[in-house]
């Protein structure tokens, strides 16, 4: 293992830049590209990567230091090859144009150089491809100064503006918010333009070639060459700006982008009031403790007022008193918090229910001799129960009903974790059974009995409602035939149960009276599928109805 020293690469024709973000710190384990540091001049802010993967060793640099073009940024421990030296303007100037420089020269000949009509195109933007509009900063009929900025791009590195080429009237935007861009793409119509540049670069070309390359500072900061290996693009100029584009890294505003939050309500505390990481994380956690809201949110109103933020007519308000004799009451605290989490899943979550009945028939048969047997033991032996065992064994046999979202991934438990609905005098609480596949029907039923007993009396802990993997609706004893249970996040699945009823089912031969409980299984349509979802509901009735096959 070398250590090597970290330099700045070619930032263009920026003598010095301030440093205003350090990234990372000693021993820090760093990856090639990966950002050590942000650098802000007047013009635009820029991530300077790290050339090569190892162990941060020291840190030369701090907050507020100026550092130009070959300052030390700080000493690795890396067993690549430090990264080549830069091409000399001379050595690049000879080298024969590429493609992208070939398609800028082409769009700046086809400029007109008198007034009229002209096609605003995307100038040479480097190695970049597919960059996403994140921001319009003018609207057809606006009057446009030449070096205007015109749209906002940006890539997974950086953020750039990309300005007009003259003065002229916008007559038509060639693309929207979130559109997709490249090199060459036909962006806006101007009209009347009076001034049209020798090259489209050439104001951005500066900082452009300021990006530092993510791997090695291989190439020339000329001015109408600026297709560097995967080039950062110039940053959001902080100094002056437009629309509403925070102040913060690309990285920071994808970070924020992944969490929801809105970049252009917060505050942030780096220099020049910059937002960095750690605002994001603190907006976000003090908005989930209550401890301040989003416009968005101010704009639902709680119970009783407001349209919930949806665009809906406002809740009707009603003096109810006129009308005869009220009482109004204080909603349980275990209500307030069920509704709240009820109203989310119902709303973020794509509900799907597919009903089916199973024949219980010998199961309850077997249960009520069960019974006849554990009378000695105080164990009384439930339907639920066995329910619950079956549906262990089918979250073992369809394991997407035993996962959770997390962002773009599934989480799949190994677990089988299984809470029951427990009607309270104070509310609904949801009580979990822990590793019920590895115990049996009398171990389940005892441990049922002790959670139901403590959410009763109000003595559930929160452990004790924690860490299910799916759970269990019953209304049978209530009287029911079916219903849609909701989800209880962050699991993707609930079966309801309702009540149990004999009913004629043809054998083949001649109707027979069976016992029959109905089903109602409703899962997350985002991981699971209508296909998924019968399957499971058919197997789980077919293991009530034989119950051997929990043993396959």
């Amino acid at each position: 293992m070398a250590v090597i020293e970290v330099k700045v690469p070619d930032i263009g024709d920026f003598d010095e830049v301030t440093v205003i973000e350090v990234l990372v710190k000693a021993g820090d384990t760093v990856k090639a590209e990966q950002s050590l540091a942000t650098v802000e001049s007047d013009k635009a802010s820029m991530e300077i990567p790290s050339s090569a993967a190892g162990v941060v060793k020291e840190v030369k640099i701090k907050l507020g230091d100026k550092v130009k073009e070959g300052s030390v940024l700080l000493m690795l421990e890396s067993s690549a090859a430090p990264a080549a030296a830069p091409v000399s303007e001379e050595k690049q100037a000879a080298a024969p144009a590429t493609p992208a420089q070939a398609a800028t020269k082409t769009v700046a000949s086809a400029a007109p150089a008198a007034a009229g009509p002209m096609e605003v195109r995307v100038p040479d933007i480097g190695d970049f491809k597919d960059v996403s509009v994140i921001e319009l900063l003018v609207k057809p009929g606006d009057t446009v100064k030449a070096e205007q900025s015109l749209l906002t791009v940006e890539s997974d590195k950086a953020s750039m503006e990309i300005p007009s080429p003259a003065a002229g009237v916008v007559k038509e935007l060639k693309v929207k918010v979130g559109d997709t861009v490249n090199i060459g793409d036909l962006i806006a119509m101007l009209e009347g333009s009076t001034a049209v540049r020798a090259e489209p670069v050439e104001a951005l070309a500066a900082a452009a070639a300021a990006s530092p390359p993510p791997v090695s500072p291989s190439t020339s900061s000329g001015r109408t060459d600026v297709s560097a290996p995967a080039a950062a693009m110039p940053a959001h100029q902080p100094g002056a700006p437009t629309g509403n584009l925070p102040h913060a890294s690309p990285s920071v505003r994808k970070f924020a982008r992944e969490l929801g939050v809105p970049l252009e309500e917060m505050k942030g505390t780096g220099p020049k009031g910059r937002i960095t990481e750690e605002d994001v994380k603190g907006f976000t956690k003090a908005v989930m403790s209550g401890q301040a809201g989003t416009k968005a949110s101010a704009a639902k109103a709680p119970a009783g007022g407001g349209g919930a933020g949806l665009d809906l007519l406002p809740w009707p308000k009603v003096d109810f008193a006129k009308f005869g004799a009220v009482e109004r009451k204080e909603m349980s605290r275990i209500k307030k918090i069920s509704g709240a989490n009820l109203h989310r899943n119902w709303v973020m979550i794509p509900h799907v229910t597919s009903y089916d009945d199973a024949d219980i028939t010998e199961l309850e048969a077997f249960r009520v001799a069960a019974n006849k047997e554990s009378e000695k033991s105080g164990i009384k032996i439930t339907m639920l129960a066995f329910v619950i065992k079956a549906a262990a064994a089918a979250l073992k046999k369809f394991p997407d009903f035993n996962a959770s979202l997390d962002g773009d991934h599934l989480i799949y438990k190994q677990y089988f974790n299984i809470g029951f609905a427990a009607d309270t005098p104070n509310g609904l609480v949801v009580p979990v059974l822990r590793d019920v596949d590895k115990k049996g029907i009398l171990q389940i039923s005892a441990e049922m009995g002790e959670l139901a007993k403590k959410a009763r009396d109000g003595k559930l802990s929160g452990a004790d409602m924690q860490g299910g993997c799916f759970s269990i609706s019953s209304l049978g004893g209530l009287g029911t035939t079916y219903f849609t249970p909701l989800i209880n996040a962050p699991e993707v699945a609930i079966l309801g149960l309702s009540r149990s009823a004999m009913k004629p089912v043809w054998d083949g031969k001649v109707f027979q009276p069976r016992l029959v409980m109905p089903l109602s299984l409703s899962y997350d349509h985002r991981v699971i599928d209508g296909a998924a979802g019968a399957r499971f509901n058919t197997y789980l009735a077919q293991v009530l109805a034989d119950f051997r096959r929990v043993l396959l």
